[in-house]
């Protein structure tokens, strides 16, 4: 039996970065022997939201943002048929196509997987202090995900 003190960590990864996110080094680290299933979800900045064409924009973080993140993939983690885990969300400005979150879930078998990955990206939409800043065409800006 592994000693809990010295055994990975299912977390794999669990940040906020100012640079691009990579979906490969996401895959690779949740890669384990006893994972049947590996399941992933990008999401990316799209060139419209609610019929306005959208140019660029910017994401902003809260200070505890990180201690958010973190504490949501501790979470889904800590499920029994989870192997590993890795997320991330970008901050600073993005362009249409540039991967704004990335989520990784790795399980003996897919139905937990794709249980788990829905869960964490849900989590992290509700909950993650992110705002968003959308520029359109005309010049004009609109923030939203503010509280």
């Amino acid at each position: 039996m592994e000693n809990p003190q010295t055994a990975p960590s299912k977390v794999r990864n669990a940040q906020i970065l100012d640079t691009p996110l990579d979906l490969e080094a996401a895959l690779v680290a949740v890669e384990d022997p006893a994972a049947g299933a590996v399941v992933s979800f990008v999401g990316q900045v799209r060139n419209h939201d609610h019929g306005a064409q959208v140019t660029h924009l910017d994401y902003s973080s809260h200070p505890v943002a990180q201690e958010t993140i973190e504490e949501i993939a501790n979470e889904v983690a800590a499920r029994p048929d989870i192997t590993a885990l890795w997320v991330a969300h970008r901050v600073g400005s993005l362009q249409i196509g540039d991967a704004a979150l990335v989520a990784t879930v790795s399980a003996p078998h897919r139905g937990p997987a794709f249980e788990a990955l829905s869960d964490l990206v849900e989590e992290v939409k509700k909950r993650l202090q992110i705002w968003k800043c959308q520029y359109f065409p005309d010049g004009t800006h609109e923030w939203s995900n503010c509280p």
